[in-house]
């Protein structure tokens, strides 16, 4: 028997409403740290872009996001729904983290989203600038 939900609402097409919960609900995720439940918001052979770094499928997915958490500690993060249509999400964000080194960062970006029809993301593609911040300059605590 299957774990996997076989639709992940709200599904498109999206409204104001259901983009901006469909955004908390990524915000949640990703806060959580956990590479397999973030992973589950994605279509099994998903396409990303982030960065320089191309990805495809859940696999891929998981172990990106073991290696990001691994080295990107005690991170948080925030989204704010930019635009959408109806299958599709861009949103604005930002990140604080430190390294091994007690270096913080915030990381600001851009991401479009395209979804299939049970509301699983099938395009992510994510462009993100790295700023290297004091401990007293993070606002995302």
């Amino acid at each position: 028997m299957s774990t996997t939900p076989t639709s992940r609402p709200p599904l498109p097409p999206f409204t104001e409403e259901t983009a901006r919960l469909k955004v908390q609900m990524a915000e949640d995720a990703w806060n959580s740290k956990d590479p397999v439940r973030c992973s589950l918001a994605y279509t099994p052979d998903s396409w990303w872009r982030n960065r320089s770094e191309f990805l495809q499928g859940r696999e891929a997915i998981v172990a990106f996001l073991e290696r990001k958490w691994a080295k990107e500690h005690q991170y948080k993060l925030k989204k704010r729904l930019f635009a959408f249509t109806d299958d599709k999400i861009a949103v604005c964000f930002e990140y604080e983290y430190h390294d091994d080194a007690g270096q913080w960062f915030r990381a600001y970006g851009n991401e479009n989203w395209t979804f299939d029809a049970h509301g699983f993301m099938a395009r992510r593609e994510a462009s993100i600038n790295d700023v290297a911040i004091t401990e007293a300059e993070r606002c995302l605590r």
